[in-house]
């Protein structure tokens, strides 16, 4: 179990740092109006992936709109590992809110992410919220944003006595404040009495959607070529910068091809891979990060995905590199000297 928790944790380090660094490339690479087209297709994307079928898990869709809402990002953020907050005034008015520190904008990186980029991730999936249930009526008010100084992103969800217009989906009010949270009074899921080795598989899960969501969103948006150059320098960044803390996690002390295929195993395994390693190869079957997931180039964003564990790699033994071969199924890695 131990070895099981540690792996989840690992992965959703690395894909949440990802996520935080791939952002962080479009502002510094192209530029803020790109990082900003990136974050609203991206959780535009996921809302229309996830939002209802999670309205009906989560067994919150008998509830009005604007509760429904508001219970479903305090509960789905909660459980990828989201400090989040909830008070609900009426039917009809309902608040969230994500303190500091923001998951997704990891330590320093809040500091380089412009306010257009953050407000995006409003637009792309709470201001469609009304739009996908049918409620024209229901749109969401932001209230404080944490990349302004905010003490966190807060918000509401609101079901306004008439239709509103596509532009009022999302309206910004930073003079009124949500009620301070009663973590007694809020609702609670079963989850609460959940073990950690199922609480930190959701986690990894939630870090590995997002994932799912931007290969093939980086694609559709920049071009495959420009899409691979642009996710693989983030991902051998955050290779390089991450190992460190998520080997020492997973008990890797060595700095042999044996020791970093232990690494890249144990982390297959905890994503739910089947994988096995012997000496210094590892070969998986499947890419199940992947499953089902139309690309327009498969090939080009396996290898901008493969260059996270390039990244890894090269911190654990730049003396070592990694031989990749990616053909149908099957995927081998050979660690051998450069």
């Amino acid at each position: 179990m131990a070895d099981a928790v540690a792996g989840y944790k690992a992965v959703a380090k690395l894909y949440n740092a990802l996520m935080t660094g791939l952002v962080l490339t479009l502002v510094a690479y192209k530029d803020a109006e790109a990082a900003r087209k990136f974050m609203f297709a991206h959780f535009r994307r996921q809302h229309l992936e996830k939002f209802r079928p999670g309205l009906k898990k989560l067994g919150l869709d008998a509830l009005p709109d604007a509760v429904a809402c508001a219970q479903y990002h305090y509960f789905s953020n909660a459980l990828g590992g989201v400090k989040t907050e909830y008070v609900r005034e009426s039917d009809r008015k309902a608040w969230v809110r994500y303190p500091p520190p923001r998951w997704i904008w990891q330590g320093t990186a809040i500091c380089a992410i412009p306010r257009d980029v953050n407000e995006a991730m409003l637009h792309g999936w709470h201001g469609h919220n009304g739009f996908s249930l049918g409620n024209p009526r229901l749109g969401f008010v932001c209230t404080g944003q944490t990349v302004n100084g905010d003490p966190g992103l807060e918000g509401y969800y609101f079901e306004y006595d008439r239709d509103i217009t596509p532009d009022e989906r999302v309206r910004f009010a930073p003079d009124e404040h949500m009620p301070r949270f009663d973590p007694a009074a809020a609702p609670k899921l079963d989850t609460a009495n959940w073990p950690e080795q199922r609480l930190r598989k959701v986690e990894r899960s939630y870090a590995m959607e997002y994932v799912r969501s931007f290969l093939p969103v980086t694609q559709e948006l920049f071009g495959v070529e420009e899409a691979e150059r642009l996710v693989a320098k983030t991902a051998r960044l955050i290779g390089l910068q991450f190992y460190e803390d998520t080997a020492s996690a997973l008990g890797i002390s060595g700095d042999s091809a044996e020791d970093f295929a232990r690494y890249l195993s144990i982390l297959a395994a905890a994503q739910g891979e089947q994988a096995e390693a012997r000496g210094g190869a590892i070969k998986q079957q499947g890419w199940r990060l992947m499953a089902g997931v139309a690309l327009p180039d498969a090939d080009a964003a396996f290898r901008a995905w493969n260059a996270l564990w390039e990244g890894a790699l090269a911190a654990h033994n730049r003396f070592l590199r990694l031989k990749t071969e990616h053909s149908g199924e099957t995927i081998i890695w050979r660690i051998a000297p450069a």
